[in-house]
């Protein structure tokens, strides 16, 4: 068959034709085939985490109030002063929106000088500039403390442990979390999460997130290796929206059912569908679906249905009983100042204690251990969990009770939220 083949080069070309089968056989070659397959697994590894453009990251996690979806149209002398009076009418309507969806009624009308103090953020949606005019659909974001004294609302809310969040966007019966950029993933980056009571923790789709977090991790309902995703993650528990969407014919109407789900039993929270004129309106059904999804996820939390499965906590609480007996030179290594404020308990040792924190960068990371640790009656604080751009844990070593701790805090000037055992600090 060679000489058919080749037939006038079969002689010299045989050997060649027959080495790598006797490469095979020969068993001094097997850790060069084996180095060679992990090349190629690695290489493969590597590009499902770092190829194309995946997922996207987080923009909004303030608690700053937002009013979206303002339509302005103004002219002016050239783009520039329609764009600056579009932006100025955006700020009057958003104001009136704001008051009026958290009062009821119409608020008192503010001047542009005092709108300027208390906006600190246009977000454009969509937007159309001319030579002389400007066409938009805008959000205005206000700062929760300026804004919150004129609104009469307090400056704290009650929030959720961090629930780490999974969206699962399907199409054509193929599920996908971060494989693809979706219109369900962009939604869920881009929603104003810090107006919820639900405490979000949103991945950006990069690293190693698109091997942890995919459509089949779902559906595992082992706790050990939930436990392991959420401590990289800084989480409590596992959240799981998902879209389907539906196309009618190319260009027609689409359908999108979505459903909420909860914890690594997929618990199914609520569902309800929605449809849009065309595939051009898939991004505002995706926004208002969020929005709708996080309604779901709030009643859920104040109905008592937001439980942290106690076997996602892998460290156990300390017992009274196992605590060390008090020493002399235990009380000799107490601050010699105190703050008289703060109340004081006789206890018999140190107690630990987890305490979330925002830690947006490491800069807040650091400066935030420094202030823990200075507090009157902290032994040490340590980040135990860290989630750059999300909610990070730290370990508190506290010479007194949960109560005393908090009280502590909010003498530093901390916001204090208190859940069972777990207490989560703000500015």
């Amino acid at each position: 068959m060679i000489s058919a083949a080749f037939p006038s080069h079969a002689p010299r070309f045989a050997p060649l034709l027959r080495w790598p089968s006797a490469l095979c056989r020969d068993w001094r070659f097997a850790p060069l085939f084996g180095f060679l397959a992990l090349i190629l697994i690695a290489g493969v590894v590597d590009g499902q985490i770092t190829r194309g453009n995946r997922g996207i990251t987080p923009i909004n996690s303030s608690g700053d109030f937002l009013a979206s979806g303002i339509l302005v149209d103004v002219t002016g002398d050239n783009a520039d002063d329609a764009r600056s009076k579009g932006w100025r009418e955006a700020q009057r309507q958003g104001w009136k929106q704001l008051y009026r969806q958290i009062n009821g009624s119409d608020g008192p009308t503010l001047g542009d000088s005092v709108l300027d103090g208390i906006v600190t953020a246009i977000v454009v949606e969509e937007e159309q500039i001319g030579p002389r005019r400007y066409v938009a659909r805008l959000g205005v974001q206000f700062d929760r403390v300026r804004a919150g004294q004129i609104l009469g609302v307090s400056g704290r809310t009650l929030r959720s442990p961090p629930l780490l969040v999974i969206p699962v966007y399907s199409i054509d019966g193929l599920q996908q979390v971060f494989e693809q950029r979706s219109a369900w993933q962009r939604a869920w980056a881009e929603y104003n999460t810090g107006q919820s009571a639900i405490d979000y923790v949103r991945t950006a789709g990069t690293g190693p997130d698109t091997l942890l977090l995919n459509s089949g991790q779902i559906g595992r309902r082992g706790r050990v290796w939930w436990r392991v995703i959420l401590d990289q993650y800084g989480a409590a528990d596992v959240l799981v929206p998902i879209a389907r969407v539906e196309y009618s014919y190319p260009g027609g109407p689409i359908t999108g059912h979505f459903t909420a789900r909860f914890g690594p039993d997929n618990k199914l929270i609520g569902s309800f569908t929605m449809t849009g004129p065309s595939p051009a309106a898939l991004p505002d059904m995706m926004q208002k679906a969020v929005a709708r999804m996080d309604r779901i996820y709030t009643d859920a939390l104040a109905a008592g249905v937001l439980r942290t499965d106690t076997y996602l906590v892998l460290e156990k609480p300390v017992a009274v009983e196992e605590l060390p007996e008090a020493t002399e030179a235990d009380a000799n290594a107490l601050p010699a100042e105190t703050d008289s404020s703060v109340p004081t308990t006789p206890v018999a040792g140190a107690q630990s204690f987890s305490v979330q924190y925002s830690s947006p960068d490491v800069e807040s990371v650091s400066a935030t251990e420094r202030a823990v640790g200075a507090v009157p009656g902290v032994q040490s604080a340590a980040t135990s969990s860290l989630a750059l751009g999300g909610t990070s844990v730290m370990r508190v070593n506290f010479r007194g009770d949960l109560a005393a701790l908090k009280a502590a805090l909010e003498a530093r000037g901390y916001k204090v939220q208190a859940s069972g055992s777990t207490l989560r600090i703000s500015r």
